[in-house]
């Protein structure tokens, strides 16, 4: 572990071991048999595989083949997301008179323009409502971009701004130091921190700015879901120390939303993919490959794909060194006989004559001329792909390297996913760009699940924690039965921080049976083998908790009724 954890009594050990993932079982995928599109998919057939490549490209999918381990997924995706607690769920009564810190987003609530119909908007104005009017002082904290919106130059403007959304008294307050050392905490309703923007501290997670930033505080809500992927003091920092850490109505949304538009599981599926940068989400890429029944590239990418497979593409919108990854991800599909499809025409534009377009084959775009926009045929076969499907994942911009947005393909295909949304097609769309063609293009976005953040779910699809997630606790704990869980709960405790499979807790359980033993361990697949294991020996002196214990272990440990003798991080 990367942060140190103090008891509040005792003694740390840090042991001088190699840390790693303990990985979960591998996620068993079904093998799928011949799919039920018809037609020319990008050189796809049902039966047979990839049609279209040359003798060169196969020897090159054999060169840079995978292994079979790695090209199935491995399900690490479907364990990044813990259960965390939320605000809902947290007990009402338990707020009155508490000092919450709540982490807004900026992004939301001082975007322009704000739309009070979009149902994040109005979430993430519940929040700090629900606080209020339950007896909470809250305090708001959050950071925003001043150069881009001249109307929040400063806190007291941001402060008036909110008050005048959420009908309360929003005063500023020029410190970082808690609620308890501000002198305006008698004249508001709600008090609004500085600009967090302005403190280098935050984005490097100071654990001393941190602990300023939380001084007084009971509890904090974080409700900045977009910001889940970094790690910051103030949704990461502060965790560690607060009684009780929580997600938001907003944060809670989001978070369902991303986990429909990646883990649900009806079929067929077929993800849209925009955007370009193919080496940095090339783990994303294969996990799609992996979960999904199709692939279709209608962003930069597209050109990387085509590249690898042979076909002649303009080498100024051909990334560097993207042939490997792309060929990995062609392979997989392979393996996995599923189709991928990439656009067959573009709409082009030529320097001397910009607002002049010209209709193009893919493979025989003219020296001088760009894509901007994809064409009938590319259109009319993502259409035919998309018809069959029960649900659709769109993410990252119809856009390349020279373009703009593009108000050919992109409104077009909009209104393509709007058609099917009516049906019973559940479609994701994800990224500002894919998000705001919608909003324009559509009579009824509720149709969509739609977030707009799409860094946070290419770090999801990449298979990694979000740390602003991960930070939360995890429905531990309000009040643990002491006495049930262990026999003889006055005895001397010690806790194992990363307990894994539990095997040095539960040897130490069975030869000195005078102390008691509690594992903490983020996993919990391992934490129910552990349990499984606690009752087959008939242990009554050790237990095991699945929680993030750098958040929960202080609230844990202080509500033991022993004496904490020894903590270890493994």
């Amino acid at each position: 572990m990367s942060q140190l954890l103090v008891p509040l009594r005792g003694a740390l050990f840090l042991h001088n071991s190699i840390f790693y993932d303990r990985s979960v079982e591998p996620l068993t995928l079904l093998r799928h048999g011949s799919r039920l599109y018809n037609g020319n998919y990008a050189g796809w057939n049902g039966r047979h595989g990839l049609r279209s490549f040359s003798q060169g490209t196969r020897e090159l999918i054999e060169k840079f083949s995978v292994r079979s381990e790695e090209n199935i997924c491995d399900g690490g995706q479907l364990d990044t997301i813990p259960h965390v607690l939320t605000l809902r769920e947290y007990p009402k009564e338990k707020l009155s008179g508490k000092v919450v810190l709540v982490r807004f987003d900026s992004t939301l609530l001082l975007g322009e323009p704000l739309d009070l119909k979009i149902s994040s908007v109005n979430e993430a104005l519940f929040t700090i409502k629900y606080l209020y009017d339950a007896g909470a002082k809250v305090l708001l904290v959050s950071n925003w971009n001043s150069p881009n919106n001249p109307m929040f130059l400063s806190a007291k403007s941001v402060a008036d701004y909110l008050s005048s959304l959420l009908q309360l008294k929003v005063v500023p307050t020029n410190c970082i130091s808690g609620y308890m050392q501000s002198r305006v905490q008698d004249e508001a309703d709600i008090l609004l921190f500085e600009n967090l923007s302005k403190f280098r501290e935050e984005l490097a997670n100071c654990f001393v700015f941190a602990e300023k930033l939380s001084s007084g505080v009971d509890i904090f809500v974080n409700d900045a879901f977009s910001q889940s992927h970094k790690i910051l003091a103030s949704n990461v920092g502060v965790t560690r120390f607060c009684a009780a850490s929580v997600a938001g109505f907003q944060f809670e949304k989001d978070l369902f939303r991303l986990i429909e538009a990646t883990m649900s599981k009806e079929t067929p599926n077929v993800a849209i993919i925009g955007g370009g940068n193919i080496l940095d989400k090339a783990p994303a890429l294969h996990f799609l490959a992996s979960i999904c029944d199709g692939l279709v590239f209608v962003g930069l990418m597209a050109f990387q794909i085509m590249h690898a497979l042979g076909q002649p593409v303009p080498l100024n919108l051909v990334e560097r060194s993207t042939t490997k990854d792309s060929l990995k991800i062609i392979q997989l599909a392979q393996t996995r006989n599923i189709p991928v499809l990439v656009p067959k025409d573009f709409w082009c534009s030529s320097g001397s004559f910009p607002k002049h377009l010209d209709l193009f084959p893919a493979h025989g775009i003219p020296e001088g001329w760009s894509p901007v926009g994809l064409g009938p045929v590319s259109l009319d076969e993502i259409a035919c792909l998309l018809s069959k499907c029960k649900k659709i994942l769109w993410i990252g911009p119809v856009k390349f390297q020279t373009s703009e947005e593009d108000t050919h393909g992109a409104s077009k295909l909009a209104m393509m996913l709007t058609e099917l949304g009516k049906d019973v097609c559940s479609v994701s769309v994800v990224g500002n760009a894919a998000c705001n063609i919608i909003m324009k293009t559509s009579r009824c976005p509720s149709l969509y699940n739609i977030i707009e953040n799409a860094s946070v779910v290419w770090e999801f699809l990449k298979g990694r924690k979000l740390p602003g997630v991960t930070a939360l606790d995890r429905a531990y704990p309000f009040d643990i039965d002491w006495d049930t869980i262990l026999y003889d709960p006055t005895q001397p405790l010690i806790v194992d921080i990363g307990s894994g499979n539990g095997l040095f807790i539960l040897g130490m359980a069975r030869k000195q049976k005078q102390f008691n033993y509690l594992g903490l361990e983020i996993n919990d697949k391992l934490v129910r083998r552990c349990l499984n294991s606690v009752r087959t020996y008939g242990l009554k002196n050790v237990y095991f908790i699945a929680t993030n214990a750098t958040s929960t272990f202080r609230s844990i440990v202080s509500s033991y009724p022993g004496k904490l003798i020894l903590a270890s991080v493994q």
